[in-house]
């Protein structure tokens, strides 16, 4: 390739490169919807079906006097939960979220607006935005919250074979038996439909060193479970944590856009 050549070559790929660096920018700003204050600690938290979650909501290092609170719901008429002069003001309470609601009164004082959503459902899923105003400021955020039901499963040792169950598990996830050094073995996994296309997860690895370190992996969109499985003859001792999906679709979606793009004009010059 001549000079010229490089020097067009790598003058296109900068122009590349500092556009997505824009239009990621853009796309960052766009989701945030944050005025300056006021703070979530998860933007985009996965709610376990059935069971209580809290959506974050406050202002950092703060006393506060004279607090509102608004929380609602992108696509809904009235409120989910309001909040102002030291009581609820629920008058104009979304019917869906009665009695479901409710903010921690302790932790006003700090500028702690954050809400309990209790037995989360399906129908809770969507776009919330938390508004707060108070003596020390405020602004809003937008809370992206997703649904899923997830269980950690329990691991018995039966004859040389290790067997996983989890009750609760939607959207269908998939099954992955590793050793301990993440080299893939074979498992077999079985699955039983609840209603409201909640899963039963039933998997066994066969043929197992009677004592030995092991990984399960259990996961789907949303949700990754994995157990830690330390096997001695029949004992089994584990270790199980969750980590969630936290890949917004929109950028996700850009930057797969965009990196096609840079090796098409990288192929044709």
């Amino acid at each position: 390739m001549s000079l010229l050549g490089r020097i067009i070559f790598m003058s296109m790929v900068c122009l590349i490169l500092i556009f997505a660096f824009f239009i990621t920018l853009i796309l960052i700003f766009a989701f945030s919807n944050a005025s300056f204050g006021t703070l979530s600690s998860d933007r985009i938290p996965v709610a376990n079906l059935g069971q209580d979650h809290v959506l974050s909501c406050y202002l950092p290092n703060t006393i506060v006097t004279k607090l509102s609170v608004t929380w609602a719901k992108l696509g809904e008429s009235g409120v989910v939960y309001q909040y102002s002069n030291g009581a609820p003001i629920l008058q104009d309470q979304n019917s869906q979220f009665r009695g479901r609601t409710e903010l921690f009164p302790d932790a006003l004082v700090n500028g702690n607006a954050s809400l309990r959503l209790r037995t989360a459902r399906r129908s809770d899923e969507g776009e919330y935005t938390c508004t707060i105003s108070s003596s020390a400021g405020g602004g809003k955020v937008s809370i992206s919250l997703r649904t899923a039901a997830y269980t950690a499963p329990t691991f018995t040792h039966v004859n040389n074979t290790l067997i996983a169950q989890a009750n609760r598990w939607s959207p269908k996830p998939n099954v992955t038996w590793f050793t301990i050094d993440q080299d893939v073995l074979q498992g077999s996994t079985y699955f039983s439909e609840a209603s409201n296309n909640i899963y039963s997860v039933v998997s066994t690895l066969q043929t197992i060193n009677n004592s030995g370190n092991y990984l399960c992996k259990i996961e789907n969109d949303l949700v990754l479970s994995t157990s830690i499985i330390t096997s001695a003859d029949s004992d089994v001792s584990v270790t199980s944590y969750f980590t969630y999906s936290d890949a917004p679709p929109v950028l996700l979606s850009a930057y797969l856009n965009i990196i096609p793009f840079v090796f098409c004009v990288c192929y044709l010059t």
